[in-house]
């Protein structure tokens, strides 16, 4: 089975940038990485403005992107209300968004932190979600802070197995887990996939690694050992959480792309058109040169 990536640069790797990136250059960025040829390309999400000014214009760059064939859209919603805001910009859009992601965070700390509410909660919220959808789109479930998180430590596997069946009974499609600070090893990586999939087929599982403690490919090979052959990534490696200190960046694409190629595995990306959306992701981030806005 070839590997299906889910390029996050968009979204998971833009939304801790200080600096303002305008909704040319955001469309800009998808357009490249489109190029590569990814499975899924994360545009944004839908969240409120205050707590993440970054993805303020998620619906004007949604509005502004061209269909874009041979790859799917995601957007990240965390509550109904949200969604509606989601649901007009798609209807005023040529590129189709294919799935939602919601999320919620295996400890409560973080969960306070980054929704604002408690774990119990955010799946309500979840369920909001679905019952608002009404099955119209797939749902993809992330578990942040799956192995460590910032305020609490290491992460129980079997807190992680509760989520996934709670994920699993609410109907989400896809299971994400993500080492959110890059902090996980590889034994505590397997023991979260091992949690998972008590109620988890491997093919329905997404990985999603950070690289703070350069183990993300060690960690990626625990997910291909165990059946996951679906992964998350960020051209150049951006990314960041504001509310998850010691999260500075997803595991970069063409690195991914490289170990895979070496291990054997196919992916589909396209190296040339990967090399151009890295050189355009660094050069939005750096300010070193202008984009050209169309």
């Amino acid at each position: 089975m070839e590997i299906e990536i889910t390029e996050t640069a968009p979204r998971d790797g833009l939304q801790n940038e200080k600096a303002a990136i305008t909704v040319a250059e955001k469309v800009a960025l998808i357009e490249a990485c489109a190029a590569a040829r990814p499975s899924v390309i994360e545009i944004g999400s839908f969240v409120n403005p205050a707590r993440v000014p970054q993805m303020a214009d998620t619906g004007a760059v949604l509005r502004a992107l061209p269909a874009l064939p041979g790859v799917g859209g995601m957007v990240l919603i965390p509550n109904a209300r949200r969604l509606g805001e989601f649901l007009n910009a798609q209807a005023d859009s040529a590129f189709q968004v294919t799935e939602v992601a919601v999320f919620v965070s295996a400890t409560e700390t973080f969960s306070q932190a980054n929704l604002g509410c408690s774990v119990a909660e955010s799946l309500v919220r979840v369920r909001g979600i679905f019952e608002a959808l009404g099955g119209a789109m797939k749902v993809r479930g992330y578990i942040s802070c799956a192995t460590d998180c910032p305020f609490e430590g290491h992460v129980s596997p079997a807190a992680v197995g509760a989520l996934a069946r709670a994920l699993r009974d609410l109907g989400c499609d896809t299971l994400a887990l993500a080492d959110t600070i890059g902090k996980g090893t590889p034994a505590r990586v397997r023991a979260m996939f091992e949690a998972a999939m008590d109620t988890w087929a491997p093919g329905d599982v997404v990985a999603h690694f950070h690289d703070t403690g350069g183990r993300a490919l060690d960690n990626a090979d625990v997910a291909l050992g165990v059946g996951v052959r679906r992964f998350d990534s960020s051209v150049a490696g951006l990314g960041g959480c504001p509310y998850a200190p010691g999260a500075p960046g997803n595991v970069a694409t063409e690195a991914l792309a490289d170990h895979l190629g070496q291990r054997g595995f196919g992916h589909g990306l396209d190296r040339d058109g990967l090399s151009a959306a890295v050189a355009l992701a660094r050069r939005l981030v750096g300010r070193k040169e202008p984009v050209d806005e169309h």
